[in-house]
């Protein structure tokens, strides 16, 4: 039976000391927020999380939901109770303002929190987190009344959310989505279409559901400039708040999938349900893509939590199971075998995914705290810079956490040797939930096309600009110290190596467009691998300033934290070199067949 233990000692790292969340005490929210209380919230959290979510996951998984004829879905035994003990504790609201039943704390924190819920149990997990995307569009979008109509009951969980945007015949290209929306004549839409892979669209765990859906308006123009969006809930809202009339919109069927058994992904039918616009005429993709950019984040935390999560799992197993003996000589002469944990190969490929976490959790945090100041702070300079990091590294998360997240599900499964290809010890859920992540609010692959084809240029490369100049000022303020060499040295020469891609694409791409599209996947990988040494970069310097200082009780965490970033500047950086060398190859062989060639 897998197990879970969220990773709060590591997240106070983080918070604390590399990235000192004291400073940001000018900010709505911090202030409160100290560090004692901050290990308060997020131990409550994990409490939460270790006990109540992760025990449900693999009977989750093979239990699964089921819709009743009348259109009803039960989701897995045990659910309903967990989402209830999540919703009693507040961690919906926590990073919701206060003015609609929210605590206004940092949004941070709820980004920890993604991580322990896709950790313990990620299909359970997605019921809210889609709830806290849909607040995150509607606190930005709707009007006041429709705020203070919805929001307090999604924050307080008792009714959730969903984002509609997927049609049969369209997913990435939502230009030519079919739903559409006729005037009723008194302010309100009848919405009429068929929505594919909607999480969450129905279940059995709140009041009501707030669908959040594009259409398009009779009449509007083609394309992308003529969708609107629409809050359709499943039961109309009465003026008081309470719950009306049943909406006419229902689940036609449940997905059968390859993972995520516990969320129920469904098909929409939109049959004259009444709905409301969001925000503006033909102005829809603005609005949901709040929603969208909140879901990518989101889901990038994902790829990293079913890493963690199976990383946790391949150590146990590395630790207990006995095969065969060491290379360098017998480690335990009085056992039949000695344990994994003596193989070279073993300890390489756990060592990546510790690696990996690690730096990906910084990642995340580091973002995640400039998506505080983008919201929150006064400055309008620093807003812009912190949304320009938002903008830059959207994609790099979502892109790079996932795809590695999944390599390393794998790769925990590969410990277990056969056991880990069997159901019962739980890995091959960790591989099917993770694939997911890499498919879902945008493929990889567009990720990767986001980053080089429109975030590079944007504003003409300033936030490019700005992240190159952060690690090539970091790189040169502790070029002559000896003991930072290890890890600045590789980071610079990576980062040289980003520069001369970039440029690359600048002098090659304009153009030859399809030359940025074959090397996009790499280049977002490449950028991953630079973003994610730097992380490990500013972790070595307070490992090792905190060593210097006595430690205070965390040597050997401290000491671990220097082997690990070591290990990721010996054996992954080194990955830069091939992801030049494959975007500078150009499109000319990756389009070289006929579609019939192939």
């Amino acid at each position: 039976m897998p197990t879970y233990k969220a990773p709060v000692e590591d997240v106070m790292f983080l918070l604390t000391d590399v990235f000192q969340i004291e400073r940001y005490n000018n900010l709505p929210g911090f202030a409160d927020a100290s560090p004692d209380l901050i290990e308060a919230i997020l131990s409550e959290g994990a409490k939460l999380c270790e006990e109540v979510f992760q025990p449900l996951n693999l009977s989750g998984d093979k239990e699964g939901c089921t819709r009743h004829p009348d259109g009803s879905v039960t989701t897995p035994k045990g659910f309903k109770a967990a989402y209830e003990a999540y919703k009693a504790g507040g961690w919906l609201g926590l990073p919701v303002p206060e003015e609609f039943g929210g605590q206004g704390l940092p949004s941070t924190l709820n980004a920890v929190m993604q991580e322990f819920l896709s950790s313990s149990n990620l299909a359970l997990g997605m019921y809210p987190g889609l709830t806290q995307g849909a607040v995150a569009a509607m606190l930005q979008h709707c009007s006041q009344e429709q705020k203070e109509l919805y929001l307090p009951k999604m924050i307080s969980g008792e009714w959730t959310g969903t984002m509609n945007l997927t049609e049969p015949h369209c997913g990435t290209d939502l230009g030519l989505l079919k739903t559409k929306a006729v005037p009723n004549g008194d302010g309100s839409y009848a919405i009429t279409g068929t929505k594919i892979f909607i999480s969450a669209g129905e279940h059995d765990m709140a009041d009501n559901i707030i669908h959040l859906v594009l259409a398009r308006i009779e009449g509007a123009p083609m394309g992308t400039k003529g969708i609107t969006l629409f809050v359709v809930p499943k039961f109309k809202v009465n003026a008081d708040g309470s719950v009306g009339a049943r909406n006419a919109v229902s689940c036609g069927s449940i997905e059968h999938k390859m993972g995520i058994h516990g969320n129920a992904t469904c098909v929409m039918n939109y049959d004259g349900a009444t709905g409301w616009i969001v925000g503006h005429e033909n102005k829809g993709l603005n609005a949901m893509f709040v929603m969208m950019n909140e879901a990518r984040l989101a889901v990038g935390i994902q790829g990293l939590g079913c890493s963690e999560v199976a990383y946790q799992n391949a150590v146990a197993y590395a630790k207990d199971r006995r095969q065969g003996r060491a290379l360098t000589g017998v480690a335990e002469p009085d056992k039949p075998a000695d344990t994994l944990m003596v193989h070279p190969d073993v300890r390489r490929n756990l060592m990546s995914i510790r690696a990996f976490n690690e730096a990906a959790r910084a990642l995340v945090l580091w973002t995640a705290l400039k998506a505080d100041v983008a919201h929150r702070s006064d400055d309008a300079a620093a807003r812009q810079a912190a949304d320009d990091h938002m903008g830059l590294m959207t994609p790099v998360i979502k892109g790079v956490l996932t795809d590695v997240g999944f390599d390393n599900a794998v790769k925990a499964q590969q410990m277990f040797g056969g056991h880990g290809y069997v159901e019962e010890w739980g890995m091959s859920q960790f591989v099917r939930d993770a694939r997911i992540a890499m498919i879902y609010e945008g493929a990889n692959g567009v990720q990767a096309m986001d980053l080089v084809g429109r975030k590079l240029g944007r504003d003409g490369g300033r936030a490019i600009m700005a992240f190159f100049g952060e690690v090539g000022g970091f790189c040169q303020e502790h070029a002559a110290d000896e003991a930072m060499k290890p890890f600045v040295g590789p980071l610079g020469a990576a980062l040289q190596q980003l520069q001369q891609a970039t440029m690359w694409f600048m002098q090659n791409a304009m153009a030859k467009p399809n030359n940025a599209g074959a090397g996009a996947h790499d280049y977002m990988h490449l950028f991953g691998l630079v973003a994610l040494g730097y992380m490990h970069a500013k972790m070595a310097k307070v490992a090792q300033d905190k060593l210097k200082a006595g430690a205070n009780g965390s040597t050997e965490r401290m000491n671990a934290k220097l082997v690990t970033a070591r290990f990721f500047m010996e054996r992954a950086m080194p990955e830069v070199a091939a992801h030049v060398a494959r975007i500078q190859t150009g499109a000319d062989m990756t389009m070289a067949f006929t579609a019939e060639q192939f």
